[in-house]
């Protein structure tokens, strides 16, 4: 059985090898499927939370001892975020949590949760984790208070804590539950496992009217499909995502990634990120970009494409969001290593997980330490992770190191991840 199993894998290995070199790529995406959703120009879902702001700060300005009014405004601030990435809208949702937690005294779990939330968006784990632990102390809705604990637990590699939490808010009936524990399988490398769990999940969102959940659902199974090499089924549920929400740009970016990463078809995906980007404009979409200008050869189009990415991020303040972003590109900066390397240790003192420490060996690798790049790995990164991107830098280590060998490679994983990679790193990949 597992010699069939390697021949299967070898074969599909093989394919995707053959395919991704093929001047005639496998075509997934129709622009007819989605084209309407790039001319749409009204968002009904914005309007109505403007809508809703001008009621609700109209009832507090009436009624300014109404704290809750203020929790009101702040969660639909927070959803003004989420549709029109301005980081502003997240800073106010934050200002009136914050005053909401003054006037109760601290008392309210609720409140602390919703504080959690939005550092969490805000990439501020530890603080988040602080709320979420007074939360916890004050006893009201403590499974919800679980939930999100596990959520932070791993986003600061609290690995055994995040396990325990599962097991306290274990049921299987239950959609946040299953997702959370699709996420865990994830980590630990059992991709089959978590999408089978995002499946159950999706059954139950499926037979209720929650719009929210299902766009949710459907966004980020499509994600686990497309890391898994099921590209038809990634595109047909980021479509399901946009049938409910026509507007929704974490869709579109994942059809633009397709058409980019999978098809090859570079313009297309341009097309579709300068269409979220006059809706929905976030620093990372000049990086996507810039990996789209470098693949097709433009070293002008890239380099301006990165200028747009640095003027954004000092035009406003994204606090921690996007140090990982930065540290990479330092990294691999010439004249910008040191840059990497203060950012790569903020970030592990932010949160200590192995993407972190992978931030630092890969700023020793292209400084050429690599023997400070091999100490780093082997105590952090080295089977604690699944992410393609830190495998990959492992294999350049070990490879620099001399250590790099048929046992311990994981070249043929790398091969199959090449879609989540991205066609820049396909030929170094095969090299490797």
């Amino acid at each position: 059985m597992k010699t069939k199993v390697y021949i299967i894998t070898l074969l599909m290995v093989t394919f995707f090898i053959v395919s991704c070199n093929s001047n005639k790529p496998i075509q997934i995406t129709q622009k007819n499927d989605f084209q309407k959703y790039l001319n749409t120009t009204e968002n009904d879902k914005l309007e109505d939370v403007k809508k809703d702001i001008v009621f609700w700060e109209k009832k507090y300005n009436d009624s300014p001892n109404q704290y809750t009014y203020l929790v009101t405004l702040s969660g639909l601030y927070s959803q003004l975020f989420e549709i029109k990435a301005t980081i502003d809208d997240l800073y106010y949702s934050e200002k009136l949590l914050l005053e909401s937690n003054k006037r109760v005294n601290g008392e309210k779990a609720g409140i602390h949760r919703s504080i959690a939330k939005n550092y969490i968006s805000q990439h501020r784990f530890k603080e988040a984790l602080s709320h979420l632990e007074k939360a916890n102390a004050l006893g009201e809705n403590k499974k919800g208070t679980q939930k999100m604990l596990f959520d932070v637990y791993m986003e600061l590699g609290n690995y055994d804590l995040a396990e325990g939490m599962l097991t306290e808010i274990k049921d299987f009936k239950d959609f946040d539950y299953l997702i959370r524990l699709a996420k865990w399988n994830d980590h630990k490398g059992d991709l089959d496992t978590a999408i089978d769990l995002m499946e159950k999940a999706m059954s139950i969102v499926e037979i209720t009217k929650n719009e929210d959940l299902k766009v949710w659902i459907y966004s980020n199974i499509a994600d686990f499909y497309g890391h898994a090499g099921r590209i038809q089924e990634a595109y047909d549920y980021y479509l399901k995502t946009l049938a409910i929400d026509n507007n929704n740009t974490y869709a579109l970016k994942g059809i633009a990634w397709i058409s980019f990463s999978y098809e090859r078809n570079s313009q297309q995906a341009l097309d579709i990120i300068q269409y979220i980007e006059n809706k929905h404009s976030v620093p990372d979409l000049f990086l996507l970009k810039a990996d789209i200008y470098d693949y097709q050869g433009k070293e002008k189009e890239k380099q301006l494409a990165l200028h747009h990415y640095f003027a954004m991020l000092s035009n406003h303040d994204y606090g921690d969001m996007y140090n990982k972003y930065n540290a990479l590109l330092y990294a691999e900066m010439p004249g910008e290593t040191e840059k990497a390397f203060v950012l790569a240790k903020k970030e592990i003192g932010n949160r200590p997980t192995p993407e972190s420490y992978d931030l630092l060996a890969w700023s020793y690798y292209n400084m050429g330490d690599y023997k400070n790049a091999h100490d780093i790995i082997t105590k952090y990164t080295l089977h604690k992770s699944h992410e393609p991107l830190i495998m990959y830098h492992n294999e350049l280590i070990l490879k620099a190191n001399n250590e790099l060998g048929k046992q311990n490679s994981h070249k043929n994983e790398l091969v199959e991840s090449i879609f989540e990679l991205g066609p820049n790193l396909e030929e170094k990949i095969i090299n490797i």
